[in-house]
């Protein structure tokens, strides 16, 4: 069994359950972290977000459930379940729950 995940390595599981909606909050649950990258199950509730910030590694977002609104340098983007949008490096990005959303962020940094 996996300490950090909570649960036993090969073993079959859904990615939306590894995070619960919180009222008014994004939470947040690191799946991966190796010197190669992360991957990230984040919840977020409809209306939040992150702010503008920007990466020094290209990020791929993964949307489990619901809608976000993506803003990419001046571009917004809305991304629904089972889309996939890459995020490039230095390049200022955010995100708002335009409903309830779920994603996987997997960030590469080599």
């Amino acid at each position: 069994m996996s300490a950090q995940l909570g649960f036993d390595l090969g073993r079959k599981i859904r990615a939306t359950s590894l995070v619960d909606l919180q009222p008014g909050a994004v939470i947040s649950r690191e799946v991966i972290n190796k010197p190669q990258g992360t991957v990230t199950v984040f919840a977020f509730d409809q209306n939040q977000g992150l702010s503008e910030h920007t990466a020094p590694f290209d990020a791929l977002v993964y949307a489990l459930e619901g809608r976000v609104r993506v803003r990419l340098g001046n571009v917004d983007h809305e991304v629904s379940e089972g889309d996939l949008i890459m995020m490039p490096a230095n390049v200022p990005h955010a995100l708002t729950a335009l409903t309830p959303f779920k994603m996987m962020l997997v960030m590469i940094r080599a």
